[in-house]
């Protein structure tokens, strides 16, 4: 049987999406990834249930299985993932045509169904026998390394669904680092909900740091890049293996949120202005030329406009290489939601959105255009149209700016990495040229 699967929300759940793609081709499935018109007798949907757009997007895109199973397209249709973790009761009741209802943790639990022998279902150790299906190119992946979060700000509906944070061992991690190095990946994007936290509840204190130095030691690991930090109790020797593993990239994604101490203290931060100036300046003075992304968010209840003036005197002098931002939005069963009133006008959300990242599209091609000149390794991920696409260490994929090369007939390998002087840049991309014929 073939059996497709949609994928939504975070790589977190591209993830999880991958290690069931594993098992079902390893019990005689075809499986299939985002196709544009599934029609295999089975779709599976991992869903979202993060924030409002995200769960409306998990229910449209049930919606539209839905049809095409009416339509005779497909046959079954089975959902797993975070909304039906978090809504399962009521998705039960108001979708029956969905075939099956699997939530966050038990979606292996799928597997059983579909097959006559319950036994073959029990996955194999990582390297020895069984395999992940990567969704990506074969040159990167993601490695989760916990699920979970003991964090509770005010806003975060995550604790309520993935409950408290579960580190992985970390031998079971660099297995699997392992056996993806001995299949041609070489980029390994680390991420979990909160990596800082890692090793906490397995060996008594934060162990981040030896993890990344050891994966780091991997034969064949060429880029490690480190996702979803938190500010809070920072385990600064991570900086230390930062700058001494050359194939660490001087690269990290720190949700901040807000910077007044007013909108720290409401969102149960657990930190002060000052300490998220002072970790910044840490971080840029230990590790030089790091790139640091952020998330920002606006219009969260009882923000001023002092408030938000506060927050962007702050873009303006953080600089950050990498900031994205949103509007805050009511999550059901959260702190805040309890606690407060959404006082501050959508429009006023919008507005203040709108202005924040105005700012940062002009640091952002500041920061682009002074790296014209320079010679960076850059991978290449694809080609499209009348250039390469690629990226250097400072740009994880999907998210951050890409450099485009001009194909002029020299053909470059997808997965390889080149060093290409930097020509020209636009607001969040650059353009190069390749100065290495032979790649490495």
């Amino acid at each position: 049987m073939t059996v497709d699967f949609i994928s939504l929300g975070c790589s977190k759940n591209l993830v999880d999406s991958e290690n069931l793609m594993g098992l079902f081709e390893a019990n005689g499935f075809h499986v299939t990834h985002d196709s544009d018109d599934p029609q295999g007798e089975i779709v599976v949907v991992n869903t979202c249930g993060f924030i409002a757009d995200a769960k409306e997007e998990s229910i449209n895109t049930i919606l539209e299985q839905v049809q095409r199973k009416k339509e005779g397209r497909v046959k079954r249709i089975y959902v797993m993932g975070c909304l039906s973790e978090r809504y399962l009761a009521d998705l039960e009741a108001e979708i029956p045509e969905v075939d099956g209802w699997y939530g966050k943790f038990n979606y292996k639990e799928l597997l059983k169904s579909l097959t006559p022998n319950p036994s073959l279902t029990t996955p194999r150790p990582v390297g020895r026998g069984w395999e992940r299906v990567l969704t990506t190119p074969s040159h990167y992946a993601y490695i989760k390394i916990s699920e979970g979060c003991d964090r509770h700000c005010a806003y975060c509906a995550i604790p309520l669904i993935t409950g408290r944070h579960k580190s992985r061992p970390m031998e079971e991690i660099l297995d699997e680092v392992r056996w993806l190095v001995s299949q041609g990946t070489k980029e390994f994007q680390i991420i979990a909900q909160e990596l800082t936290y890692y090793g906490i509840d397995l060996y008594g204190e934060q162990r981040i740091a030896d993890l990344i130095e050891q994966m780091a030691d991997i034969e064949g690991v060429r880029w490690i890049r480190l996702h979803y930090a938190y500010p809070t109790h920072f385990p600064w020797d991570l900086l230390r293996v930062m700058r001494e593993k050359p194939n660490v990239c001087r690269y990290m994604d720190i949700a901040l949120q807000h910077i007044s101490d007013h909108m720290l203290s409401r969102m149960c931060r657990h930190i002060t202005k000052q300490e998220t100036i002072e970790l910044i300046e840490r971080m840029r003075r230990e590790v030089p030329g790091i790139h640091l992304r952020t998330t920002l968010m606006v219009g969260f209840p009882g923000e001023t406009d002092e408030d938000f003036r506060e927050l962007v005197d702050f873009v303006k002098w953080a600089r950050f290489e990498r900031m994205g931002a949103f509007a805050y939005s009511e999550e059901e069963g959260t702190f805040s939601a309890a606690n407060y009133a959404d006082d501050v006008p959508e429009e006023v959300k919008q507005k203040r959105l709108d202005k924040l990242m105005r700012v940062q599209q002009n640091i952002s091609a500041e920061i682009e255009a002074a790296k014209i000149g320079s010679v960076m390794p850059v991978i290449i991920d694809r080609v499209e149209g009348d250039y390469y696409i690629g990226r250097t260490e400072f740009c994880s994929p999907e998210v951050d700016p890409e450099v485009l090369i001009r194909n002029n007939g020299q053909p470059l390998a997808i997965g390889s990495l080149y060093d290409v002087r930097m020509t020209d840049a636009e607001e969040f991309d650059l353009y190069g040229e390749v100065q290495t014929i032979e790649h490495y």
